[in-house]
């Protein structure tokens, strides 16, 4: 199906569009919607146009799918969540899969996913704004590639499916610039083996924090970790069953703070008291936590019994860094020969989407989202919800679904149309 022709733009329509914001680029018509992101996202709403039969083309500014997976994250990686809920919609994880696949695996499945729904992201096209035209109705998506060329693309629809890590976070430390040291982002950390015998400061408790932590003991490295704040520790199993699948059936019946306590009980039984080892608890449940603030409790994989022997060394805020030392907040100096920031990722959407009124400063949609993925003037966004693979995917059904259900009317209208002007034009007198 062509992906360029037969839009409902007017004449009219695409003069005006000609005419304003000239540019020496290309432009090209998109007769269905503009996805921006090849990630899990993505590639889930395209899968669910493929089954409406919608045409549509996704922009990727990397030369890959899930670009995330492949390049940014560390070899040893696995879904902290079991296969069952990290599923994209209409195609399961094969059978001879882990409960628990690594990303290898879960890279491998996303490849086969865009082939059996024949998905075919425009790579290496990074999106420098998008912004929808009220004279005629439409989005304007303007993208730069790798060579320096300009295309726009001109739609009815627009999917914003970057998620919520397109970008890493790096806080300013004072004297950072003095520690003279190697300085890396958890993005761009692959595996310890570098790091043997040395020591390195990884600042982050998060699920990033912690499982580069343990990769750097495995490597015999002596990592030590910044823990600034509270943070919610919970095993990755409770009597054999994902802890994650047991809070999602008791939420089922329970309020969220009751799951929340049977959760916190469980984990004092099994993990024990982790604020004696520096690992101080909010005051919100883990799961509340994430619902209000999209704080992500850590699923322990075992970097916790590191730091009870104390491989894994636990240290408070970072007050400054020197040539080769780190000061903490508590006056405690330490000597370090290299710095991984497990700072986290941010959304990088009000970079190029000029509609403020749509996403906040921090890259989330506003009010205008009802459910977090349905905006305005054909604005959708999917994988925002801060709910994982899971609620990205039921998003993207349901964005796919309602774009179809617009598409499908406006064809068959269409077609009405054209059937009664053949009609009048079969009974005019012939000479």
């Amino acid at each position: 199906m062509n992906q360029y022709c037969n839009s409902p733009c007017s004449p009219l329509m695409v003069h005006e569009l000609e005419q304003e914001d000239l540019f020496a680029g290309r432009c090209i018509l998109v007769n269905g919607p503009v996805i921006i992101g090849a990630g899990p996202s993505g590639l889930a709403v395209g899968a669910g146009l493929k089954q409406q039969g919608v045409p549509f083309v996704i922009l990727d500014r990397a030369n890959c799918i899930a670009s995330l997976w492949q390049n940014r994250t560390y070899n040893r990686l696995k879904l902290h969540l079991p296969r069952q809920f990290c599923e994209l919609p209409y195609f399961p994880f094969p059978q001879n899969f882990p409960e628990y696949p690594t990303k290898y695996q879960f890279i491998s499945y996303l490849e086969s996913y865009a082939k059996n729904f024949e998905i075919s992201p425009r790579f290496n096209e990074s999106v420098h704004s998008a912004k929808y035209d009220e004279t005629c109705g439409l989005w304007r998506v303007k993208t730069v590639c790798r060579n320096g060329s300009v295309i726009e693309y001109i739609c009815r629809w627009l999917v914003v499916a970057t998620g919520e890590n397109a970008e890493k976070v790096v806080p300013e430390f004072e004297g950072l610039e003095d520690f003279g040291g190697h300085i890396m982002h958890a993005c761009d950390y692959k595996t310890g083996e570098v790091y043997e015998g040395k020591n390195v400061l990884v600042v982050g408790c998060g699920n990033s924090g912690m499982e580069v932590s343990l990769d750097l003991c495995h490597h015999h490295a002596s990592p030590s970790m910044v823990v600034r704040s509270s943070v919610h520790v919970l095993p990755r199993e409770i009597l054999g069953k994902s802890t994650f699948e047991l809070g999602v059936s008791m939420m089922k019946w329970l309020s969220i703070d009751v799951v929340d306590k049977i959760l916190l009980v469980a984990a004092r039984l099994l993990l024990g008291n982790i604020e004696k080892y520096g690992l101080k608890r909010p005051s919100i449940g883990p799961l509340q936590l994430k619902n209000t603030e999209g704080k992500t409790p850590v699923l322990d994989i075992g970097a916790l019994q590191k730091i009870k022997t104390g491989d894994i060394k636990i240290v408070p805020a970072i007050k400054k860094f020197s040539q080769g030392k780190v000061e903490f907040v508590n006056g405690e100096i330490q000597e370090i020969d290299c710095i991984i920031l497990a700072t986290g990722y941010c959304s990088n959407v009000p970079s190029w989407l000029k509609e403020s009124e749509f996403f906040s400063r921090e890259g989330f949609p506003r009010s205008p989202f009802p459910n977090g993925w349905k905006g305005k003037a054909g604005l959708y966004a999917v994988g925002f919800t801060r709910r994982g693979l899971s609620g990205a995917s039921l998003d993207a059904i349901k964005v796919s679904q309602d774009i179809g259900k617009i598409w499908k009317e406006e064809i068959k209208q269409k077609n009405q149309s054209v059937a009664v002007a053949c009609h009048r034009r079969s009974k005019l007198p012939s000479f």
